[in-house]
């Protein structure tokens, strides 16, 4: 008995796969996984203008998803919540008490100096029907900005 138990010893230090059976190898490398697959190109989403850059009419402000920035005085909002200007000027950021917190707005304004929200029973209005005199305000407002 001795003798058929050191056989099997001496067999098994020959092969270490003889007590196990067959070996599975692998016929594909392991590929793995991917997390996030790569998704889709970005949307440029975000700040266009900054607070007292000169627009012009149709300029888009910020593109956004939802209405993180809401439209104030001389802006409109496109059907994508893009914000854009509806005449030229300079723009302005500013928050409003809205119901139990605060609202961000965007506005235009017509002086670079300007504040909005704008009081316009004390100051006046400074458009009518939303047009502007474009000689007085191309010589005041954008020259400086040019030559600069």
């Amino acid at each position: 008995m001795s003798f058929s138990f050191l056989a099997r010893c001496c067999e098994t230090a020959r092969s270490p796969f003889s007590l196990l059976g067959s070996v599975r190898t692998a016929t594909k490398r392991a590929g793995g996984t991917v997390r996030n697959h790569g998704g889709s190109p970005g949307k440029r989403l975000g700040l266009k203008k900054f607070s007292d850059q000169h627009v012009i009419p149709g300029n888009i402000i910020v593109r956004q998803r939802g209405t993180q920035f809401h439209p104030g005085q001389n802006v409109r909002v496109g059907r994508d919540h893009t914000i854009y200007a509806t005449a030229p000027g300079f723009v302005r950021f500013y928050k409003q008490k809205w119901l139990r917190g605060d609202r961000k707005f965007i506005g235009v304004v017509l002086h670079r100096g300007e504040k909005l929200p704008r009081d316009e029973t004390s100051l006046g209005r400074s458009r009518y029907f939303g047009l502007v005199d474009l000689t007085a305000f191309a010589k005041s407002g954008p020259s400086s900005q040019t030559n600069a």
